[in-house]
């Protein structure tokens, strides 16, 4: 009598994380993992936010749709569960995840942690109430929302006092986020003001707070020098050496007592770790996951980490790798081949990255940029920046959109749309009935 032998057990590789760094692993894993294995991606949300352009539509230089890319389209073929991972036992190497079904527990042999950093809203008195964070795409909608209610309200508005805070816009932070986000809203309320025309008398002003000495520190200082010489043309007050010390919602105390009227801060600085990994206790070095050169989590079996989350060591310098989308796609490619070692029983490598080079936008057709030692300014820059994060979009459709927006806003004016989304059913939620006087 012949019997059937039962079929292997599937082990399973586990990766949270959608960003640039869990899909570029997935992609490079999908279709080489030995037999027996099955690969499975979790994910808060069901697309991969490009975060370098989020500037871009504070400043309605494409639409919120255009700068996230859905994860079943990016990676067909690969398992993929939107969810939030609420607890992993890492002795039993089982974790659950909160899903529109409800919560689900997986099993896995391997994970990694390809999780991210959120903002962080604490670093300053006020921050939390009446800062506005730029790391998710529903941060860049809601400034330029705020945006497009503070020209609302100036035309509105009698009282001088409130005017100028109105009319004044704070961005702390002279890294490249604040630099881009500056530029942007030189362009964006240039532009809109136009279409409030009782606005004209308010004296719009921008103002770029950074603690150095310097802007753009991970460039060369040349660069950081033409960046703010750029702002500066757009009508940017940049204050570098300057520190914000307290936020309230209608102005910005700085170190030195100075208050700047502001009734809308951005801020671009400040991160804290995933909530997840804090419940983990696993070792950090500011914040970030320490891992070895190849990724590993030391002293966790079958436990990695990459992207923004880990403090991974470069081997070419040594040095910590940025939290960068460059070193995030490096990093995942890596990881993917020494996973790949790994389940073979191979020794790992460590990663070794040369950074490409460096790139911001400073407003409408000009930046700075490093190519590989090259520095360029201006026109050139801007060209290459969007030439750039063009070609990282993950399929035609969405370059071709994002091409027709670019070039649309060459010759037409930026939007001005404030989008509420309101259901039928909250219409009339807390608006008193009307009344006629007679």
């Amino acid at each position: 009598m012949s019997t059937t032998a039962p079929n292997p057990p599937v082990r399973t590789l586990a990766i949270i994380g959608g960003g640039f760094a869990g899909t570029t692993l997935a992609k490079s894993l999908h279709g080489r993992l030995p037999a027996g294995w099955q690969l499975l991606l979790i994910s808060e949300e069901s697309y991969t936010t490009f975060n370098p352009m989020l500037p871009e539509v504070v400043g309605a230089g494409v639409f919120p749709e255009h700068v996230v890319a859905p994860i079943r389209e990016m990676l067909p073929g690969v398992r993929f569960v939107m969810g939030a991972v609420s607890r992993i036992d890492k002795a039993a190497q089982r974790l659950t995840c909160d899903t529109l079904h409800g919560p689900l527990t997986f099993g896995y042999d391997h994970l990694v942690l390809a999780l991210g950093q959120r903002a962080r809203l604490d670093l300053l008195p006020g921050m939390a109430e009446h800062a506005l964070p730029l790391k998710l795409v529903g941060d860049a909608m809601h400034i330029r929302n705020r945006v497009l209610q503070a020209l609302a309200r100036v035309e509105l508005c009698d009282d001088a006092t409130q005017r100028r805070a109105l009319a004044h816009f704070v961005v702390i932070g002279g890294g490249f986020s604040g630099v881009e986000v500056a530029g942007a809203l030189a362009d964006f309320v240039k532009s809109a003001s136009r279409h409030y025309p009782r606005t004209r008398a308010a004296g719009f002003g921008i103002t770029l707070l950074h603690d150095g000495d310097r802007l753009l520190p991970e460039l060369p200082p040349a660069l950081g020098d033409a960046a703010a010489r750029s702002l500066s043309r757009r009508g940017v007050h940049v204050r570098c050496g300057t520190r914000a010390a307290r936020i309230s919602a209608d102005a910005v105390e700085l170190s030195g007592g100075q208050k700047l009227p502001s009734a809308t801060v951005v801020c671009t600085v400040g991160t804290r770790p995933n909530p997840l990994v804090e419940a983990l206790a696993l070792p950090l070095q500011r914040g970030r996951v320490a891992t070895g050169a190849d990724g590993r989590v030391s002293g966790e079996p079958g436990l990695w980490a990459l992207g923004d989350c880990a403090a991974q060591p470069n081997a070419r310098d040594g040095q910590t790798c940025p939290p960068t989308a460059q070193f995030a796609v490096a990093q995942a490619k890596a990881l993917a081949d020494n996973l790949l070692r790994c389940l073979s029983g191979q020794p790992t490598r460590p990663f070794a990255h040369a950074a490409r080079g460096m790139m911001a936008t400073t407003g409408h057709l000009k930046g700075v940029a490093l190519l590989f030692g090259l520095r360029l300014s201006g026109l050139p820059a801007w060209l290459l920046w969007r030439g750039y994060y063009l070609l990282r979009m993950p399929t035609l459709g969405r370059k071709t959109r994002i091409w027709v927006e670019w070039t649309w806003g060459l010759f037409f004016p930026l939007d001005i749309t404030h989008l509420r989304f309101t259901r039928t059913t909250e219409v009339d939620r807390g608006t008193p009935p009307p009344s006629v006087s007679k």
